[in-house]
């Protein structure tokens, strides 16, 4: 008896481990591809629904280097004046390199200076951006942690326009691989973005005409792959080498981030790990309409209505139908929308025809993608007293003509 209490002890938890490696078991929506990256955290994004298509530890807080300029770039794009003229100070001029070189004597048109941010990653025009936009360093910073947040960041914090390495009483300086993947979303929606990013090379010089100096583009991706978009590169000792960049190619647009993509003598890991990912996107994800046009609903039954052919004790009903839409979602052929329909047993009357009765949601990797009306197709007016009053005086007026003719 005892043997046999413990051999269905043992079996129970034999069953329940079982039970919970079915349950552990990620669905084909779940899953992602096995990649081999160098990178340390890393996000493919969907630009269009800021959806993450694969990520490895893309929610890391980490640095992140020069690629903090794109942020620097767009917030400069909004709030100034491409033919303001910016001045420089004693502390934009002291930047490390990479620098553009300028001194407290210049000034430079700021469309010429976002030039410099983005081809040559010029610290010293980042701060004198910043400055000019934001007042001081610390007023720009606060534009960024403020834009940051707006685009949906929450593991951002900004410290300086430019990237370097920075540490004060608030926190580090980064972001995450999905953070920085949300704001180069933001960022390519811009035409003038755009334009600088993808410009090769660009020449100008300081206001007063006695120094000219010439921005070569080092986003190397823009000549690797088809339909490359915009992109940036960034590097210090503590983020180790990170990349952004964005590729469009047909009707999809995708966002590589990669923070910590190794050290010197590792530069061209990025390359390889962004060709490798956009790759597993062009390959895999593309739009379909996922709508269910041909779903068929039955009749819902009305309570309280006005019955037809003024048979009172008639059921009456209404069709109901999904109202006519599309749904088109970038997707693996492998993952698997499913759909809620939240819709009533029953309704009371009155309803009128293309009144909202209902609602379908649909959900890809168990986040909502689209959600739409259920609507009904007649009109059903409701009984009431004087509808009672008038069913009585016809069936009275019936009868009693009835009664004449016999």
């Amino acid at each position: 008896m005892i043997k046999k209490k413990y051999v269905l002890i043992f079996l129970s938890v034999i069953l329940s481990l079982q039970m919970c490696n079915f349950l552990s078991v990620p669905t084909c929506a779940q899953e992602q591809a096995n990649l081999n990256l160098y990178a340390k955290s890393a996000v493919l994004m969907d630009a269009d629904s800021g959806r993450i298509l694969y990520e490895k530890d893309g929610h890391t807080h980490m640095p992140n280097a020069s690629t903090t300029k794109i942020l620097t770039c767009i917030l400069a794009i909004e709030n100034g004046n491409l033919d303001d003229e910016v001045k420089v100070s004693s502390y934009a001029a002291s930047m490390p390199k990479v620098r553009l070189g300028m001194t407290t004597e210049d000034a430079f048109y700021l469309k010429d200076l976002l030039f410099s941010l983005m081809l040559e990653s010029h610290n010293d025009s980042a701060v004198a951006i910043a400055e000019h936009i934001g007042g001081s360093v610390e007023g720009f910073a606060d534009m960024m942690n403020r834009k940051a947040k707006e685009l949906g960041c929450t593991d951002s914090y900004f410290i300086t326009p430019n990237g370097l390495d920075a540490q004060n009483e608030n926190g580090i300086h980064g972001t995450t691989a999905a953070d920085l993947a949300r704001i180069m979303s933001y960022c390519i929606k811009d035409e003038k973005f755009l334009e600088i990013t993808r410009t090769p090379n660009h020449s100008f010089s300081n206001i007063a005409g006695t120094k000219n100096y010439s921005c070569n583009n080092h986003n190397a991706f823009l000549q690797m792959m088809e339909g490359a978009l915009s992109g940036k590169t960034g590097f210090t000792g503590n983020a180790g080498y990170c990349y952004v960049g964005a590729l469009r190619r047909d009707d999809r647009t995708f966002i590589v981030s990669l923070l910590a993509c190794g050290w010197p003598n590792n530069k061209t890991y990025k390359w390889s790990d962004t060709k490798q990912l956009m790759n597993y996107a062009l390959e895999n994800y593309h739009y379909e309409d996922v709508f269910e046009r041909d779903k068929k609903f039955a009749e819902l039954v009305v309570q309280k209505a006005v019955p037809q052919n003024d048979e009172l004790y008639q059921q009456v009903t209404v069709p109901i139908e999904l109202e006519e839409n599309t749904l088109r979602v970038l997707k693996r052929s492998d993952e698997q929308i499913h759909t809620v329909y939240d819709i009533p047993q029953k309704l009371k009357a009155p309803v009128q025809a293309g009144e909202k009765i209902g609602s379908v949601t649909y959900y890809l990797d168990e986040k909502e993608i689209g959600k739409f009306a259920i609507r009904a197709k007649k009109t059903v007016k409701k009984v009431d007293g004087i509808w009672y009053i008038h069913y009585l005086l016809e069936r009275f007026w019936m009868v009693k003509k009835l009664c004449i003719n016999e």
